[in-house]
């Protein structure tokens, strides 16, 4: 019996999609639940599953085609077994060996990024594949690409005896499409900064007592939560809910000529992942505790890392907060993700010589920028906001006595 093999029913704020893998090609075996193809749409990579057991008979979109809600991308026999195609009775002996090696790669090895890879000469052998299972994306290849061109210069200091000349003045390029995740993002980007009258406001906190609370009892915390370490982000999000309550504007956005206040606060937190910048929301964090806050931003790099994050987890939100720190970002003025109308950028924690009390002493000190959108929030407001921020976090005490 045939079986249609149709793209996901996209939700209503994704129009269409991408054909990126097929994990399986016409002739091969499929079974029950088992991967066929990946469909990449602009917020996440949805995969289609095998109904039955059979084989893949058709492939009717081919990768890199766009694709609607429900089209029609392929069929599949039910119950129908590969053929499998005899070996010749004179090979030789060392070819057994090597078919089970190539039906490996094979395996481990998208369509896609094994075409790329014969275009540039790269051994799939040698890529570390980042999608599942190990999978060898065109991504991977696309890496391994760009680390190519840098090894000639690796080289001669290895090879003592005999210096190696490489050509000089190489002007290689490498034209590579977009992936929609990525063009979809430089479009938020333009787009914000185009219909926005975005502002940057500044401050610094001093991060000593939730270091030295942190150092504290992250351990006990550990213990206590079932694993789960306890990170600076937590009391960011913390505070910002905190902060938010204070000033709804900063939680509310725009629709038209109306403006939107949130009596929740929903909080994104920029992820970075391979395929670029995606932001899942944490849902009424204003009730989750630091515990279920450090869990959930956990689960969502995680997911990120292997592609598995839902349209869902990364719909709404009102209000972003993202962590250029982590990658030692000293000073940053981020762009707020609409129809949001703020975002929070944390930074790299340095230890900075502070006037205390009349004298200097040593502190770690992080810089806080907050960018809004001057329509809905005025310079007051902002600085306010921020500056609540910097309070709670400059005595977490306040955060558990809500003064």
């Amino acid at each position: 019996m045939a079986i249609e093999i149709k793209a996901p029913q996209f939700p209503e704020s994704v129009a269409d999609g991408t054909v990126a893998t097929w994990h399986k090609q016409p002739g091969e075996a499929v079974k029950r639940d088992e991967l066929i193809v990946d469909i990449e749409t602009d917020k996440v990579v949805m995969e289609v599953l095998a109904e039955a057991d059979g084989v893949l008979t058709e492939i009717l979109k081919n990768e890199g085609d766009t694709v609607l809600s429900g089209e029609l991308l392929g069929k599949l026999e039910a119950g129908a077994t590969a053929t499998a195609t005899a070996a010749p009775a004179a090979a030789p002996s060392a070819a057994p060996e090597a078919a089970p090696a190539a039906a490996a790669d094979d395996a481990i090895l998208a369509p896609a990024a094994r075409k790329l890879a014969e275009e540039n000469g790269i051994d799939p052998n040698s890529v570390k594949g980042t999608g599942k299972d190990g999978r060898v994306t065109k991504e991977d290849v696309v890496a391994a690409i760009e680390a190519k061109k840098s090894a000639p210069a690796a080289k001669p200091a290895a090879a003592a005896a005999a210096p190696v000349v490489t050509a000089a003045g190489d002007r290689t390029e490498k034209r590579v499409p977009m992936t929609r995740l990525r063009a979809k993002v430089a479009e938020r980007l333009v787009e914000a900064q185009s219909n926005m009258a975005m502002l940057t406001t500044f401050n610094e906190v001093d991060m000593t007592e939730i270091m030295a609370l942190r150092s504290k009892y992250k351990e006990l915390f550990e213990k206590t939560h079932n694993g789960v370490r306890l990170g600076f982000m937590s009391f960011f999000v913390k505070a910002s809910v905190e902060a938010l309550k204070r000033f709804p504007a900063v939680n509310a956005s725009i629709d038209g000529t109306d403006i939107v206040y949130h009596a929740y606060q929903d909080i994104g937190v920029a992820v970075s992942s391979d395929r670029g910048l995606v932001v899942p929301v944490l849902r009424n964090a204003e009730l989750m505790s630091l515990a279920e806050v450090e869990n959930g931003i956990v689960t969502f790099g995680k997911k990120a890392r292997d592609g598995k994050l839902s349209i869902e987890e990364m719909t709404g939100g009102t209000f972003t907060i993202t962590n250029g720190g982590t990658f030692g970002s000293m000073m940053s003025t981020p762009i707020v993700n609409p129809p949001q109308a703020a975002i929070l950028g944390m930074h790299n924690i340095m230890q900075r010589p502070m006037a205390i009390n009349g004298e200097v002493v040593i502190r770690p000190m992080m810089y806080l920028a907050l960018s809004y959108d001057h329509r809905l929030i005025d310079g007051k407001e902002a600085v306010s906001f921020l500056v609540t921020i910097k309070n709670l976090l400059e005595d977490p005490a306040r955060l558990l006595l809500d003064i």
